[in-house]
């Protein structure tokens, strides 16, 4: 795995309807675009485009099973997802520590500048 961001992975997980689908699917096991459209607020036309942006980042896997195309998470895409966010937030934590121990240290020094005085 590399430690580079996949900006269009993130980019297709941005947004909170393809991450509510994402949940469901999960939760169900499978799904096809008409049976998610019946437990979101939008459209079968909208899920079905949704659905292509999650599958063109290989969160999901799509099967023909008649007229019915069926999609799956693929979990080992997700896993790596939730690997790079772990990482973004391991890099942010040790920044934040970072910006914290220099705010400390220059309330300190005023500190002790008003002390002297």
């Amino acid at each position: 795995m590399t430690a580079a961001v996949d900006d269009d992975l993130w980019s297709a997980v941005g947004d909170p309807t393809r991450r509510r689908m994402l949940d469901l699917l999960l939760a169900d096991g499978d799904g096809t675009a008409t049976s998610l459209s019946e437990r979101l607020p939008v459209t079968r036309q909208a899920i079905a485009k949704h659905l292509g942006v999650l599958d063109r980042v290989g969160l999901v896997h799509v099967t023909s099973s008649g007229r019915e195309r069926r999609y799956r998470v693929d979990e080992a895409q997700l896993a790596r997802a939730v690997a790079q966010l772990s990482s973004v937030g391991a890099a942010w934590d040790a920044r934040l520590r970072r910006i914290k121990r220099i705010a400390e240290a220059i309330a300190l020094r005023k500190d002790q500048r008003g002390a002297q005085q």
